[in-house]
Formats: structure tokens, C-alpha cells, sequence
């Protein structure tokens, strides 16, 4: 076991406090996604529709944002921000709702007319060039239950969740972890996995959302928890998740939802905690579930080297055989 006061553990310390989102920043995000509710409301009432709510949501809710870097030449928007617009099924005319996209685009363009925009598979995305904040907005229908919507995607999907729930699934985990011993909280682990995976996939992190880390953070939490230090719970955590994924082993949670079982069909299911028919590893091929576990084995023997190495009072090599799990900014900013 590592001491609390190890070079690789303080230095690991470091490194999360730059990896995650600048609080100086945070009144600003919130000042500036007022200000575009405000002006998506409008814009709604006057297309007689009933916007019910407006909650936060996403990385910026949950606490596990990752600061905006490059990755090779590619930017890496660590500042996004979902803003969740939740609005009633019909119009006050009683028009049912469907194009809601291709409306909240009309709604921003005419907000936003200078500012860069585009349309993704289920939000409005601006991007504000001077103050670098993306800002994704996510038109909803809501539901008889108020901490439940239906997401409409671009495809026409329509998929029943929780914005309120998915923040308190990761929040409550946080919470718990806290009052374990140690510097080492779950919502910055689940930061460190999500730089990880973005050093893996060199930017393009489509075929592994943020759901997927979050669902294996939060098996791995439950069924190892966290240690005192940071090289420890790594070690732990992708020694564990190394065995879950090579033997395709189901995920799924009782915080909200009764799971059914595995799909049938399907090659690995990773359940949704909110949603128990959605399988957020359902569009994951075979292949695609190799590489993620071939990414976990390599990151675990990096982890355990770099433990070796700080025995060895070796600081150098240790923190260089974290390298190919984070990247050169562990060198620089650790």
C-alpha cells in the first residue's frame, strides 16, 4: 500500500486539481447560461410553447468535467455545457411536438445570429469563440413525473431519462466516497477516466460517451471502492474493470430502476441506471469492446509500473510510465 505522503500520489494530486474545470470560471458559465434560458424562453412563448423547466445538467451538474486542452491538434471542450430545456408535449394550440431540434435551432439563430452553431444528434451546440464556452441545448418533453423526460434525438428516437436522476446517481456516489479515508473522491476519478479515455481515442471519444465511464466508474466503486491514494485506486479500479470486460460481465444499478436481465442478442450490456432499456453499450461492435479492454489491461500494468518505480523512490520513471495512460500533460502539469 502507498503512503499518502508518496511522490506519485502527490504528484497525482496535481494533476487532478488541473485536469478539472476552472472554478473561476463556474459564475461565469452560470451567468451566461442564464442568459441564454432567458432568450430560448422567449422565443418559446412566443411559439406558444410551455417551458416547464430548465434544469442543470451533464459534467458541469455532476462535478466531473475536464478542462478544455488539446489533444494532439485537436481541441478538447472541456467547458461544455448542457442546458436541458424541458417543455410541455403539445403547444398551447395543442400541436403535438416532434421537430423540436429543427425549432431550437430557429430559436438560437435568430438569439445568436453571429455565433457559431450546429445542430448534434440530440441538442443545439454554441460555441462562444471569445469567452471559449460551448454551451449544448437540449430541448425535452416532459412527462407526468417532473424529474423524468423524453429526449428526442435527430433520428426521431424518442427515450424516456432523468436529467435530476443521473445527477444524483453520481453525486450520491461522491458523497459516499468522501467519507472514506483519504484524499481520493469517485467524481475525480471519474475526471482521470474520462482524460484517459481522451488520450486513448486521441479526441474522437464517439464510440465511448461519457455515460459508458460513468456506469464503469460506478462499478467499480461499488465493488472496490476507493483507497487513500490515487495510484492505488487506479491500480484497483482498471485491474477490476480489466476482468469486467474482457468476460462481458452485465452492469446495471438498483438506485432508480428494476433491470430485467440481459438483452438478448446484444454482446454486453451496461445499463442505463435511469432508463433499464437503454443499454448505453448497445452500438459498442465486438471489436470496439476489445480495444476499450486491450485500453484498461495496458493502463492497469502502466499503473502497477509506476507503483514499482515510486517504491524504488524512482520519481522520474514513475511518473513516466504514466505517460501513455495520461498523456504528456502528466509530465508538465503533476
Amino acid at each position: 500500500m502507498l503512503s499518502n505522503r508518496s511522490s506519485l500520489h502527490l504528484r497525482l494530486c496535481t494533476f487532478v486539481d488541473w485536469v478539472r474545470t476552472d472554478k473561476t470560471k463556474e459564475q461565469k458559465i452560470r451567468d451566461q447560461a442564464d442568459e441564454i434560458r432567458r432568450r430560448i424562453q422567449k422565443q418559446a412563448t412566443d411559439d406558444e410553447l410551455v417551458v416547464r423547466s430548465m434544469p442543470w445538467s451533464g459534467s458541469f451538474a455532476k462535478r466531473t468535467g475536464i478542462r478544455r486542452h488539446l489533444q494532439g491538434s485537436t481541441p478538447i471542450e472541456g467547458q461544455d455545457v448542457d442546458l436541458p430545456i424541458v417543455v410541455s408535449p403539445e403547444t398551447e394550440g395543442g400541436e403535438a411536438l416532434d421537430c423540436l431540434l429543427q425549432r431550437f435551432d430557429g430559436y438560437l439563430s435568430r438569439s445568436y445570429p453571429e455565433t457559431a452553431r450546429s445542430i448534434t444528434k440530440s441538442s443545439v451546440r454554441l460555441d462562444f469563440v471569445k469567452s471559449k464556452l460551448s454551451f449544448d441545448i437540449v430541448p425535452m418533453l416532459a412527462t407526468e413525473d417532473p424529474r423524468r423526460q423524453v429526449l428526442i434525438r435527430s433520428s426521431g428516437e424518442r427515450r424516456e431519462t432523468s436529467v435530476q436522476m443521473h445527477i444524483d446517481f453520481i453525486k450520491a456516489r461522491s458523497r459516499e466516497s468522501r467519507s472514506t479515508k483519504g484524499r481520493v473522491c469517485f467524481n475525480e476519478m471519474v475526471r482521470l477516466l474520462k482524460w484517459w479515455r481522451e488520450v486513448q481515442c486521441a479526441g474522437d471519444i464517439s464510440s465511448y460517451p461519457s455515460i459508458l465511464l460513468d456506469q464503469l466508474a460506478a462499478h467499480a466503486f461499488r465493488e472496490v471502492g476507493v483507497f487513500e491514494t490515487y495510484p492505488e485506486t487506479l491500480a484497483r479500479w482498471f485491474s477490476f474493470l480489466a476482468h469486467e470486460v474482457a468476460c462481458r460481465k452485465p452492469i446495471h444499478f438498483d438506485d432508480f430502476v428494476t433491470w430485467g436481465g440481459p438483452p438478448q442478442g446484444e454482446t454486453w450490456a451496461v445499463i442505463d441506471p435511469v432508463t433499464a432499456d437503454n443499454n448505453v453499450a448497445e452500438r459498442l461492435s465486438d471489436i470496439e469492446i476489445e480495444v476499450l479492454g486491450g485500453w484498461i489491461e495496458s493502463a492497469r500494468d502502466d499503473v502497477l509500473q509506476a507503483i514499482s518505480a515510486d517504491y524504488d523512490d524512482d520519481e522520474r520513471g514513475a511518473i513516466d510510465a504514466l505517460v501513455p495512460v495520461f498523456g504528456n500533460h502528466v509530465l508538465h502539469n503533476s
